[in-house]
C-alpha cells in the first residue's frame, strides 16, 4: 500500500517561550520531534535518553543528560540540572518506553519488569524528582506517551499494554493530585513510523496502515504537535485527560 504525502507543522507560535522542558526517550522517533518542536517553539530542553542524540548536542538551547529513567539517581539529576542550569522546569514530557514482544506465558520476568520500569515506573520517579519545580513554575505541564495499545487488545504486548495502560490511570491521578498548580495528561500515539518499525515486514505495515482512517502510517512531528498544544497554555483547562493522535485506527472497524 502506497503512503500518502506527509503533512508539515507551518504554525510554529512561541507556545513555550521562555520555558524549560525535560524530555525523555529524546534520541529519536517521537521524543526527537517534539526536542525540535519544543526548541522551535521557544523553550530550553533538557533531553534525556541513555544515548546521547548528536544532532542535538550542538544546539544552543539544548542540554543532554545521559541515563536510564528507571533509576531514580537519572531523575536527581534531571532535576538538578534543571536547577543548576535554568533554576525552572515548566514541562516534563516523560516518553521513554521499551517494548519486548511475546505473549504472555513466554515473556521472561526480566522482561516484564524492564517494560514496566522503563514505560511506567519512570513517570512515576519523574514526577517525584521534578513535581517541586514544576509547581514553582505556576503553570507546570506533565505529558506523558501513552498508546493504542492501553486499550486495544494486540497479540504479543502484555507488558506493554499492561504499562500503557497504567499510564492513563496515572495521568488521571496525578492530575488531581496536583491540580491546580500542574496539569497531567497523555497523548496516544497509533502507529507513528519510528525507528520501532525497523525490521518490520511490509505486509504488516500495510495491515497497520490499512487500519487507519487516514490510510498512511502518522510522522513523529505530528505527535509532537499535540504535545507543544498539551505543555502551552493554549490548553490551560485542559488536564487529566489524553489526545489520541492514530489516524482514526482506533475508531476503524472492519465488521460489525
Amino acid at each position: 500500500m502506497n503512503q500518502q504525502p506527509m503533512p508539515t507543522v507551518n504554525a510554529v507560535r512561541g507556545l513555550l517561550a521562555g520555558r524549560v522542558a525535560v524530555v525523555t526517550g529524546a534520541a529519536s522517533g517521537i521524543g526527537a520531534a517534539v526536542v525540535d518542536r519544543f526548541i522551535a517553539e521557544g523553550a530550553a530542553v533538557i533531553a534525556v535518553d541513555r544515548v546521547p542524540n548528536a544532532t542535538h548536542l550542538g544546539t544552543a538551547p539544548v542540554r543532554a543528560l545521559v541515563g536510564d529513567v528507571s533509576q531514580a539517581a537519572t531523575w536527581e539529576a534531571v532535576a538538578g540540572l534543571a536547577r543548576a542550569e535554568f533554576g525552572r522546569l515548566d514541562v516534563l514530557f516523560s516518553n521513554a518506553a521499551a517494548m519486548v514482544t511475546a505473549p504472555a506465558h513466554e515473556l521472561d520476568e526480566a522482561d516484564w519488569d524492564r517494560q514496566l520500569a522503563i514505560n511506567l515506573k519512570a513517570a512515576y520517579l519523574g514526577l517525584r524528582s521534578c513535581i517541586g519545580l514544576l509547581r514553582a513554575s505556576g503553570n507546570g505541564s506533565v505529558v506523558v506517551t501513552s498508546s493504542v495499545h492501553a486499550t486495544h487488545g494486540l497479540p504479543g504486548h502484555p507488558a506493554y499494554a499492561a504499562s500503557k495502560g497504567g499510564l492513563l490511570a496515572l495521568t488521571r491521578q496525578l492530575a488531581v493530585e496536583y491540580g491546580p498548580e500542574v496539569r497531567v495528561n497523555a497523548v496516544v500515539p497509533g502507529p507513528i513510523l519510528t525507528p520501532l518499525w525497523h525490521g518490520i515486514d511490509q505486509g504488516a505495515r500495510d495491515r497497520s496502515i490499512a487500519g487507519t482512517a487516514a490510510q498512511r502510517f502518522g510522522r513523529p512531528h505530528e505527535v509532537a504537535a499535540a504535545v507543544a498544544f498539551l505543555a502551552s497554555d493554549e490548553s490551560s483547562y485542559i488536564t487529566g485527560t489524553t489526545i489520541t493522535v492514530d489516524g482514526g485506527w482506533s475508531a476503524k472497524k472492519d465488521s460489525a
